[in-house]
């Protein structure tokens, strides 16, 4: 199914809709194919995968608090809170 992107934004969510039921819809802008709307593949969720590993990894070390905990612990390192849905960058895993 072609689309032009005036009828995109106006009806987007419809036609994310369709592309989440499994239609491919190509994205038009004055006859030129600008773009396509897919359902995403199990490809596309490996990277989430992989990130939320990671972080329970992470969760799972002595030095690293969760949310609810109160107050600094003692020790040489620091802990660092992490949220639900977070990720931590390197530079606060590597400060000392």
């Amino acid at each position: 199914m072609n689309v032009s992107v005036r009828e995109l934004k106006a009806h987007l969510s419809e036609y994310l809709r369709r592309a989440q039921a499994g239609e491919t819809i190509v994205i038009t802008s004055r006859n030129n194919v600008v773009g396509r709307l897919s359902a995403p593949t199990e490809e596309d969720h490996a990277p989430a995968r992989e990130e939320t590993a990671a972080l329970e990894r992470l969760r799972a070390q002595p030095w690293l608090q969760g949310p609810s905990a109160a107050g600094a612990p003692g020790g040489t390192r620091p802990r660092i809170a992490a949220r639900e849905g977070e990720t931590l960058s390197t530079e606060l895993l590597e400060r000392d």
